[in-house]
């Protein structure tokens, strides 16, 4: 139901809202921030925290929160020395986020993803691969609603996990974290791979939405301008702002909640059906971008 809704407003040209950030949210409500699983831990130490920021989320107006999952693959835990806790953790994640929308929704449809992300994928092809079935394969057991292929920084890892990902049937969001390089160009983080190059190879395998996210405002505008250049499809930005030094996050060089909300709007007009926020952002920008887009 909730992702019906979603697909009817998108089509008719509305703005669906994406929740912000749980990790630093988190962080920001006092929970620690593990050394090696960074917020992945929060859902065994404080999961009644993470479930009041997803709440927190959709009482602002989020269409769409997203499980905190983005720590919870295999290669990350077992690095932090959880790995007898990667299905426990991935399972309770999308529990947590399933009992905030029924809790706050109040009868609206909000959908629930999973978070998928290939920063601390394997290098072996193989073990990436399994890495990454497992992963999607949990979400989608826990009763995610889709999933979201999170800071996508390399064209070749973003095919395995689409291909992972798109294996459980659900739809797949597909979010590139991207910069400027010094020819001027929009690239990929990690291989530095022109995004309008990096859409090309994604298309294919058939997502349901491309977005920019867990990228600097600045930069996020003229990398809609290249993927709107190579995906007619759904397309969306949530953009952080704050540095990270592990495993904390600094709130600096803030845009307030209203100037955020506006820096969207110009999103908007480049074709980005799907807003929200990443790292640093909170509920209050999220509330901020309900009442900038919702009649």
């Amino acid at each position: 139901m909730a992702l019906e809704a979603i697909d009817r407003r998108l089509a008719a040209g509305g703005v669906v809202l994406l929740d912000g950030a749980t990790g630093t949210e988190l962080q920001r409500r006092g929970v620690p921030m593990h050394e090696k699983a960074w917020s992945a831990a929060a859902l065994s130490t404080h999961p009644r925290v993470v479930r009041e920021v997803h709440e927190d989320y959709v009482r602002a107006g989020a269409d769409v929160i997203v499980a905190n999952t983005f720590g919870t693959n295999r290669t990350l835990l077992e690095r932090a020395g959880l790995g007898d806790r990667v299905r426990d953790l991935n399972l309770a994640a999308v529990r947590l986020a399933r009992e905030a929308r029924d809790a706050a929704a109040g009868g609206r449809p909000v959908a629930v993803a999973g978070s998928i992300n290939i920063w601390d994928a394997p290098e072996d092809e193989a073990a990436c691969r399994a890495d990454l079935a497992e992963q999607a394969g949990l979400l989608a057991e826990a009763g995610a609603d889709l999933i979201a292929l999170e800071m996508m920084v390399a064209t070749g890892e973003t095919v395995l996990a689409l291909e992972a990902a798109r294996a459980t049937g659900l739809p797949v969001w597909v979010g590139a974290s991207v910069k400027r390089a010094p020819d001027g160009r929009i690239v990929l983080l990690r291989d530095a791979s022109p995004l309008a190059d990096a859409v090309d190879a994604w298309a294919p395998l058939g997502p349901a939405a491309v977005l920019v996210m867990h990228s600097v405002p600045e930069v996020t505008g003229p990398a809609l301008r290249d993927l709107r250049a190579r995906w007619s499809g759904p397309a969306g930005a949530y953009a952080h702002m704050g540095e990270f030094t592990m495993p904390n996050w600094r709130w600096t060089g803030m845009l307030s909640p209203g100037e955020y909300a506006e820096e969207a709007a110009r999103w908007v007009a480049l074709g980005a059906g799907i807003v929200g926020g990443c790292c640093g952002l909170g509920p209050e920008y999220i509330g901020a971008l309900a009442g900038r887009f919702r009649p």
